[in-house]
Order: structure tokens, then C-alpha cells, then sequence
């Protein structure tokens, strides 16, 4: 390419780009919305729908959390074991509010994630055993009734596996940015955003489009447990309510 030709990239400007901190807040919120209007609010209703339609956001974002949280983190055995430990708490207040109907809290559907980012990491270069193993993960997510459950373990997949450091051996990634990554990662993991809601699915991808991949201000062990915990302790207050 000669010298005097410049190649122009898109760039999301400063003002609108979002940190991790931000989209946790904008998952939590979501989250929050959600579980208000489908434990609380009688179904059906103009406010309802609205307030599902937002609520869509947080799975999709929590999901590319955890493969964010998954390629920054330097234990993973740890950051598997800590999801895990609030998942089994999670479930007194998931029982609470759903019964015995067979289904198990989000924070499970999250731990099968990691495991298979595991097995991902472990196996990618021996392909055929590699998708034998996350088939047998996403069925146990089916077969297990977690929340969002087997399209919810391969959403957290494809978010890492299209990261722009982990996207080797499977494809190039040279010449890449934070815009570009996030319009593959939208593009693969839309249809199973869209299953649950359209509306939600566009503004999820809006969220992640605009994640500029810093950390931002929740920092630190005690900002992270806490957290993790908001959701049990949310789902208990919304059980009293």
C-alpha cells in the first residue's frame, strides 16, 4: 500500500465507550428489572413488557463478563469454585421463588461456562475431542435445567473464543480492534440472544459493542464478592416482597 494512503477505522468516541465496571452495573440494573417484573408484577401488561425487554440485556452482558473474567483471571480453579460456591447459596432463594419446578439459578448455567473455557483452552488444538467435550457440557446444561441452559454455555463460548487474544489457532487475528472484535462477537452470538427477546438481543449488542476492554472502578476482592452475592441477596428480598 503506498505511503500517502491512510486507512480510516472506525473508533467508538471516548464519551460513549463503557468499562467492565460499567456493563455490571448495566447487567445488574438489567437484572434487577427483570426479576421485579416477573416475580412482582402482574403479567401481561405495557409495563411488563417494557420492563422484560430491558431485563434481556443481562444474561448476554454476564455471559461476556464471564469470559472476560476468564482471560483476565490468574485462578481459575479459584474464579470456578467461587461461582460455584454462590450458585449453591443461590439456589435456597431461587427455590424460594420458583418451587421444585426442576430448573437451577443462572450462577450454575455461569460455573458450566467456565468449566467449558477450560476444556476450550485445554483442548482447542485437538478440534474433534475438543467439540465431543463442550457437546457433552452444553447437554449436561440442558439436561440439568439451568437457567438459559444449554444456549446460555455456548453464548459464554463463543464470546471467548472470539476474543481477539484467544481467538488462535481458529482463525487470524491480525490487524484487529475492540470495535471489530465486538461486531464478531455480536454477529456469532446474536441468534441465541434473539431467542429470548429481540429487543433485548439489540440493546445487549449495543452494551457489549461499546465495552472498550479496561476494568474500570470495581476493583478489588471486596467489590468483587460483592458482586457475586447481589444476586442471591436480590433474589431473597424479591422472595420476601
Amino acid at each position: 500500500m503506498p505511503d500517502n494512503i491512510t486507512v480510516n477505522r472506525f473508533s467508538v468516541p471516548l464519551s460513549l465507550r463503557l468499562s467492565g465496571s460499567a456493563l455490571k452495573i448495566i447487567a445488574v440494573l438489567s437484572m434487577v428489572i427483570d426479576h421485579c417484573a416477573y416475580f412482582l408484577m402482574e403479567h401481561g401488561t405495557p409495563l411488563y413488557g417494557v420492563m422484560r425487554c430491558f431485563g434481556r440485556i443481562a444474561f448476554p452482558v454476564f455471559a461476556f463478563l464471564i469470559a472476560e473474567g476468564f482471560a483476565h483471571t490468574r485462578n481459575r480453579a479459584h474464579y470456578f469454585i467461587t461461582i460455584l460456591g454462590f450458585a449453591i447459596i443461590s439456589e435456597i432463594p431461587w427455590y424460594l421463588l420458583n418451587g421444585y419446578d426442576g430448573t437451577h439459578n443462572v450462577m450454575f448455567t455461569l460455573a458450566i461456562g467456565v468449566v467449558t473455557l477450560t476444556v476450550f483452552d485445554r483442548l482447542c488444538e485437538h478440534r474433534p475431542l475438543c467439540v465431543i467435550v463442550i457437546s457433552l457440557l452444553l447437554a449436561l446444561a440442558y439436561w440439568t435445567g439451568v437457567d438459559y441452559d444449554w444456549r446460555g454455555v455456548l453464548m459464554i463460548v463463543l464470546f471467548y473464543m472470539l476474543r481477539r487474544q484467544t481467538i488462535e489457532p481458529w482463525s487470524d487475528r491480525k490487524d484487529m480492534c475492540f470495535p471489530s472484535q465486538a461486531v464478531r462477537q455480536i454477529i456469532f452470538t446474536f441468534p441465541l440472544m434473539m431467542h429470548y427477546g429481540m429487543a433485548g438481543a439489540i440493546l445487549a449488542s449495543l452494551v457489549i459493542f461499546l465495552y472498550d476492554g479496561t476494568r474500570g472502578k470495581i476493583k478489588g476482592a471486596a467489590a468483587k464478592y460483592s458482586f457475586y452475592a447481589f444476586y442471591p441477596m436480590h433474589l431473597f428480598a424479591i422472595a420476601i416482597l
